[in-house]
């Protein structure tokens, strides 16, 4: 059984389905019950119909019925660290909180760990839509 995020994360990548961008990304997550969730990229013909490697292993989080994100590794084979992209990043604020680290990685070992406050300031929240008094 795999402990580490970055293990996990680099164990799913190689499951990715990128046959259109061979650009294949690993994700994992540590739930705050401990347990790790991964999900990778999945591709379709109609470009906008894939789903990112974050998206992939939230749904797996919230489909085992947890709903709260403390740590979030994410690998790629890039020649730098590669961020979340925007809609990720909203999609992981939703389940961890401003100081939860991401760490983002390449395939050659080179990482970069930010919080999601810094990945997405002025994150749109709850207190958003909450009715006015």
């Amino acid at each position: 059984m795999v402990e580490s995020l970055s293990e996990a994360a680099a164990e799913v990548r190689q499951n990715a389905h990128a046959p259109y961008s061979n650009f294949k990304v690993g994700a994992a997550l540590r739930a705050a019950s401990g347990k790790i969730y991964v999900g990778c990229n999945v591709e379709n013909v109609a470009y906008p119909q894939g789903t990112c490697a974050e998206a992939g292993a939230i749904a797996a989080m919230v489909a085992a019925g947890e709903t709260e994100l403390v740590k979030v590794h994410v690998i790629a084979d890039a020649p730098m660290p590669v961020t979340p992209c925007g809609g990720c990043r909203q999609k992981l604020a939703e389940f961890g909180r401003g100081v939860t680290p991401v760490t983002m990685s390449t395939t050659r070992g080179e990482s970069m760990t930010m919080t999601l406050d810094e990945l997405l300031p002025g994150a749109f929240n709850t207190a958003h839509i909450e009715p006015k008094g």
